[in-house]
């Protein structure tokens, strides 16, 4: 199966869909479909550097790289177009991959708005290909952990969810930035809001359930960075965004990201959930839980120091070789995708999923720039 990779000369395209996905499954061997077929990926290099993208074919071996993608999609060879571009170049290409008849697999956001992202949703549907958007978060060991006890029904009903993402992201005149500068730049497509409110949306929907009202904060914390030349420039993109999510059944779920905070957790990305029955709080890769009949009963006592370990108090949720440990998330999902075109079968992690997380994002923006809380539709195609 030959796949059009445009972006991966970027940090992301690069270490997670590149090396860590598509490479890690050739150097497995493949993907074994269990008819005594292997599925082969064999990755066809796409960019606008030749030269970026030489240097990278051949360091891993790859043999076709291009800076045509006119020439790619027109290649009947060509079986999937895979895009990690900046946000603001993803509709366009993806427009034309999916007019070329290409099963089409990207990263999120798919569009700059929630129009484009819709639109992009019915030209799948039309073209009849096979779509996906990366949900990597779902494929985390702390977050499958956190699901497969949302699925066992220890929680209950749930209360609450309330979640931690964040670090603090250099401004680059002293130190180096983590992050490329079009993300502190809002005609880039910048924006925390814009990069992880639609993690948050198919979290949430996955877990716990969809989102059906949004009141939201966008602030940009520091307002001047310097991008990746050492020159100065002003930042009009949020870098922190807090939210409070409204879900169908009545959980509320409060979200803090931020790129302008330091971290005092015991992984960048912490959620907690509270439930009738028992709570737990997931990372990446831990899961802790505490069920109600475990339940301490602390007691409010300002004026002595507090003697209990309440981390302590908290058991390890075992990962019973189902929690995807030392499995990348990125190539758990990849493997997914590839199976779902060459054998078909059901698929939820789609182009209209990609369309609720703009959605998210865009009604965060409002939400914030009107000061109201907003209620949060359901897509139709």
């Amino acid at each position: 199966m030959r796949i059009a990779m445009n972006g991966v000369t970027g940090r992301m395209g690069r270490r997670q869909h590149l090396e860590r996905s598509v490479l890690a499954l050739r150097e497995e061997g493949g993907i074994d479909l269990g008819t005594g077929t292997v599925l082969w990926p064999v990755p066809v290099l796409v960019g606008r550097d030749g030269r970026k993208l030489a240097a990278l074919a051949a360091h891993h071996g790859i043999e076709h790289w291009t800076t045509d993608l006119d020439a790619v999609l027109a290649d009947p060879g060509i079986d999937v177009y895979f895009d990690a571009q900046a946000t603001t170049a993803r509709e366009r290409a993806l427009r034309r991959a999916l007019a070329a008849g290409k099963h089409v697999y990207c990263e999120k956001p798919t569009a700059t708005t929630y129009a484009g992202a819709l639109g992009l949703a019915r030209l799948a549907r039309d073209a009849g290909v096979r779509h996906g958007v990366v949900q990597d978060k779902l494929f985390l060991p702390g977050l499958r952990k956190l699901r497969r006890l949302a699925d066992g029904g220890f929680f209950g009903r749930v209360l609450s969810v309330r979640g931690e993402f964040g670090y603090w992201v250099f401004e680059g005149d002293w130190q180096s930035a983590q992050r490329p500068s079009w993300n502190y730049r809002s005609q880039d497509g910048g924006g925390i809001a814009a990069d992880m409110f639609p993690h948050w949306e198919y979290v949430l929907r996955e877990l716990f359930g969809p989102v059906r009202a949004v009141q939201a904060r966008l602030i940009t914390h520091i307002p001047r960075r310097w991008d990746e030349r050492g020159r100065p420039y002003e930042a009009t993109a949020d870098d922190a965004a807090y939210g409070i999510f409204e879900l169908e059944g009545g959980a509320v779920a409060q979200f803090n990201s931020s790129w302008a905070v330091r971290v005092h957790r015991d992984e960048l990305l912490e959620l907690q959930v509270d439930g009738t029955e028992g709570s737990a709080v997931a990372g990446l890769r831990h899961c802790r839980a505490q069920h109600r009949s475990a339940t301490p009963k602390p007691v409010w006592n300002p004026d002595l120091p507090a003697t209990e370990t309440f981390r302590a108090q908290w058991q390890e949720v075992p990962g019973n070789g189902d929690a995807g440990e030392g499995v990348n998330a990125f190539k758990a999902q990849w493997e997914l995708f590839l199976r779902h075109v060459a054998v078909g079968g059901p698929w939820r992690f789609d182009l209209l999923a990609g369309a609720r997380g703009v959605q998210l994002a865009e009604l965060g923006r409002r939400s914030s720039a009107e000061g109201r809380r907003i209620a949060v539709p359901e897509p139709a195609l």
